[in-house]
């Protein structure tokens, strides 16, 4: 038939570039910022989708530690366009405070300013949300017996804002102050009205606000014409940087222990306004043991020694807000549940390094309750806490895989569980060495049936 039309379809489209995404495959904390880094190196576009700053990313260039909260971590290569899409949440002060920190520390955040771009969709973080966010735990804690361990940045309180249309967009901040200032008191006052302790500082905020204006004005744009532009103008290397994980997503996360957005893959295309057939590649990426920050289910935790060993051998201390993480053993059942909802094209596995001094590592492969197997991952938070996790326990090696990695091609370093990805093939691995960096390895997957398959890294 005639050129670009398939069959008896019709017309069809050239789809331009696509986006490759990296997402937490856990609770977060699985070294999304390394990977991210390694990406960046090439890309040039960088875009956040979700969350806020309640995300927090580390990334280490030339002995320099820099950290994100609000800015895509990407930005530190300077060839690169970073920008914050529409599902972001953004308080203001925070990202200013983030970015001239960050500038202090080294050359990576150069002109960032010029190389930031905002989508004018996004919704803003106010002050008073923050006040909100922290009037909302301490009334859990009373009420409930408990609180949700939420970072205080505002987040639920500003997404619950969205949803209830009485929100405020980096569009109103741009365009008639005194009609932005008037929704801004009905919201403010709103809020009063639901917590009588609260204090908030209207005129003063909206003075901040008003002095952001022109400095915010030059990187805001449409976002979804950002977005076209970029997908279908000249070839380019686009990447997605997910903030939080699968098991803190809104919907498919342990509810209510959960953030208050999309962190799977569906968040990518609802939050910088983008289609699904240019999602390119997708990376999952997973500890080589798994931690939680705060309260919420847990099966795999280990409230031991074991846990202990992993806290302090892997520096597991939240980045956000500097509480200790918990610690547990590699949950499988978790990471297939992950990849049913992510699709992961390939999975990015960090921190193996850190089992090194292990007699024996152990693998959840399966979850029982009431002594029945399931197959599935429960999504009631009180059948979560009954799961029986049904261990495989493996030798450990009982040496510093960064060593053996750097001198000689091991053909077992690791033998290692993972769910057949159907069609099989090999999978991207990237183990994280200390003094090595990244090594890249292929991961064989030999399909024997649809259930557990053995998995070498070579």
């Amino acid at each position: 038939g005639p050129a670009g039309v398939e069959g008896n379809h019709g017309f069809s489209p050239p789809i331009g570039n696509r986006v490759t995404v990296v997402l937490g495959a856990q609770w977060g904390d699985e070294g999304k910022g390394k990977v991210v880094d390694l990406i960046a190196q090439d890309a040039n576009i960088v875009c956040r989708c979700q969350g806020g700053n309640n995300a927090g990313h580390t990334v280490v260039v030339d002995s320099v530690e820099y950290d994100f909260h609000l800015l895509p971590s990407g930005i530190i290569n300077p060839k690169v366009t970073a920008f914050i899409g529409n599902g972001v949440v953004i308080h203001l002060p925070g990202l200013f405070e983030e970015a001239e920190k960050n500038a202090l520390k080294g050359k990576g955040l150069k002109d960032w300013d010029k190389r930031l771009i905002i989508s004018d969709r996004a919704h803003i973080v106010f002050d008073f949300h923050q006040a909100v966010d922290r009037v909302q735990e301490q009334l859990r804690k009373e009420q409930v017996g408990g609180n949700l361990g939420t970072t205080k940045k505002g987040i639920g309180p500003v997404y619950s804002a969205k949803a209830a249309r009485s929100g405020l967009r980096i569009c109103d901040l741009m365009s008639d102050f005194t009609q932005f200032s008037q929704r801004y008191k009905v919201l403010a006052q709103q809020y009063k009205s639901m917590y009588p302790t609260l204090e908030i500082d209207v005129e003063g905020e909206l003075l901040r606000l008003k002095d952001y204006v022109q400095r915010v004005k030059p990187m805001v744009r449409d976002g979804v014409h950002f977005m076209y532009e970029a997908l279908h103008g000249p070839p380019k290397k686009i990447l997605v940087e997910g903030a939080n994980a699968a098991l803190l997503d809104i919907d498919f996360g342990t509810y209510p222990f959960v953030t208050s957005s999309n962190c799977t893959v569906g968040g990518v295309c609802t939050g910088l306004g983008m289609p699904p057939r240019n999602v390119g590649e997708v990376y999952g990426v997973v500890k080589a043991y798994t931690t939680r920050v705060g309260i919420g289910a847990f099966p795999s935790e280990q409230c031991n020694e074991i846990g202990e060993l992993l806290q302090t051998r892997g520096k597991e201390v939240g980045v956000t807000t500097g509480r200790k993480r918990r610690c547990g053993w590699l949950d499988l059942v978790l990471i297939k549940y992950a990849h049913m909802i992510n699709g992961f094209t390939a999975l990015a596995l960090t921190k193996l390094d850190i089992l090194d001094v292990m007699d024996e590592i152990k693998v959840g492969v399966a979850y029982k309750v009431d002594n029945q197997s399931i197959p599935h991952f429960p999504a009631n938070q009180e059948v979560l806490h009954r799961v029986e996790v049904q261990y495989e326990t493996l030798p450990g090696w009982k040496s510093d895989t960064s060593a053996r990695i750097a001198h000689q091609p091991m053909p077992s370093l690791f033998w290692f569980h993972v769910f057949s990805w159907l069609g099989g093939g090999g999978l991207c691995l990237v183990a994280r060495c200390p003094d090595n960096g990244f090594l890249y390895s292929r991961v064989f997957i030999l399909i024997t049936d649809f259930g557990v398959d053995w998995v070498v890294v070579v």
